[in-house]
């Protein structure tokens, strides 16, 4: 029996990279999975049921339990399908990892508004409505006497948190917003038996492949029989583990790439200046500069 048996999880953007290779190790680990994707471009544009599919497909033929969904989940309806599909084909709902997203870079001069939008939408309202339809779920089955141990894994990036890329000023923001978003929900939802982390994920995908300035290092070839410290599969343990029922971790956001994991804090006092009465421009300007 595997670590995640009997639960049941969403896995959002699950129809290629990071988020296939989550729905497969949860798939394996006793999860039924219920595999989301709209099967955009990377821009978000089109759909396509097929990649959503094909990794149902991949589950079943192993043995394991999977249904497919391509709602948006950057729609509160489309969010709300997508949780009453796992609870009405599964019979609940334990774990919820988001991981759904796209790309369309560009400087903060020459950004559009459309731009902005797409991105903010797709990141942050797309983990905010799947989270807010499994919480009233999850808010209802605990007032109804069900002992929760129900888990969320948000995906948060290097972009938004501890490494800054120029460029991408509307995903680091939905990141930043997305690890802000976890550390509310773990203290909110804890009461329900819900915990609540983020991932910053490091790990060559579609979209990483197409992020400027870092292409050609996650398109490096690895010599066959070497560690390829790149490939998504190496994230998903870590999703794994934070989705089984016995672990305790909650309200945490975690760096991994390849063979290492980081636990992350955020905005916090690095030095401290203080006046014994009002602050004059002259004094801020001689103290901070």
């Amino acid at each position: 029996m595997g670590s995640l048996a009997g639960r049941v999880a969403i896995v959002t953007g699950a129809g290629r990279g990071i988020g296939r290779e989550h729905a497969l190790l949860l798939a394996r680990e006793g999860a039924s999975v219920v595999v989301n994707d709209l099967g955009g471009a990377n821009d978000g544009s089109g759909s396509d049921a097929g990649p959503a599919q094909q990794v149902v497909e991949e589950i079943t033929a192993d043995g394991g339990k999977a249904v497919a969904n391509t709602d948006n989940v950057a729609s509160w309806d489309g969010a709300r399908a997508l949780v009453d599909q796992a609870v009405q084909t599964f019979g609940g709902l334990d774990i919820l990892v988001n991981n759904a997203g796209i790309l369309r870079d560009a400087f903060v001069a020459s950004m559009t508004e459309e731009q902005w939008d797409a991105v903010i939408t797709v990141h942050l309202k797309g983990h905010a409505a799947p989270l807010h339809h499994a919480a009233a779920y999850w808010k209802a089955q605990s007032k109804a006497g069900a002992d929760r141990q129900a888990s969320v894994i948000n995906t948060a990036s290097a972009s938004g948190t501890f490494m800054p890329n120029a460029g991408q000023a509307n995903y680091g923001a939905a990141k930043a917003g997305i690890a802000a978003l976890t550390l509310v929900a773990a203290d909110e939802l804890e009461r329900y038996g819900v915990r609540v982390n983020a991932i910053a994920p490091v790990a060559r995908t579609r979209l990483t492949l197409a992020t400027p300035g870092m292409g050609a290092l996650f398109a490096a070839e690895v010599p066959e029989g070497e560690f390829d410290a790149f490939h998504p599969a190496n994230i998903s343990p870590l999703v794994a583990r934070l989705a089984a029922a016995d672990c305790a971790v909650t309200g945490k956001v975690f760096a991994v790439q390849g063979g290492g994991i980081s636990e992350l804090a955020g905005w916090h006092d690095v030095a401290t200046v203080e006046s014994e009465g009002p602050w004059t421009i002259a004094d801020i300007a001689d103290r901070i500069g």
